[in-house]
C-alpha cells in the first residue's frame, strides 16, 4: 500500500507549497562599483533595512563601493580599531630600558642552568 502511494511522486525535487497569499516584502537594489576591476554589482536588500557602504566585489573579491546618484559613497574609516601586536601592547607596559633589562636577566639565568646540567650525570 505504501509503494502505490508514493508512485509518481519525485521526493524532494518538487514543493507541495504554492506562492498563493504570500505576500513579499518591499526591497531595493543598490550598485557597487569596485574600484580594482572596475566591475558594478546589484544587491537586493530589504527595503527596511540600511545597506552597507561596502561590499565585497564578487569579481575579485576587493571592496566596492555603493553607488548613489552614479557617484560612489564617501567611506569614513577614522574610527575603526587599528589591531594591536603582543608587542604594542608590551610596550604599554615597559620601557624599551627595562625590557632590556628583563632580556640580559633571563638569559643570565638561563646561561647559568645550562653550564650547571651535564649529560650523562
Amino acid at each position: 500500500m505504501a509503494d502505490r502511494s508514493l508512485r509518481g511522486m519525485r521526493l524532494g525535487a518538487q514543493s507541495l507549497q504554492s506562492e498563493e497569499g504570500v505576500t513579499f516584502s518591499p526591497r531595493i537594489s543598490h550598485t557597487y562599483r569596485c574600484a580594482t576591476c572596475d566591475r558594478e554589482t546589484v544587491m537586493v536588500f530589504s527595503a527596511d533595512a540600511e545597506a552597507p557602504d561596502e561590499w565585497e566585489c564578487r569579481f575579485c573579491s576587493q571592496t566596492a563601493t555603493r553607488l548613489v546618484d552614479s557617484k560612489p559613497v564617501v567611506v569614513d574609516h577614522s574610527d575603526e580599531k587599528v589591531a594591536r601586536t603582543h608587542w604594542d601592547m608590551l610596550l604599554e607596559r615597559r620601557t624599551r630600558p627595562e625590557l632590556e633589562e628583563l632580556l640580559e636577566e633571563r638569559l643570565t639565568v638561563l646561561r647559568e642552568r645550562r653550564g650547571s646540567h651535564k649529560i650523562g650525570a
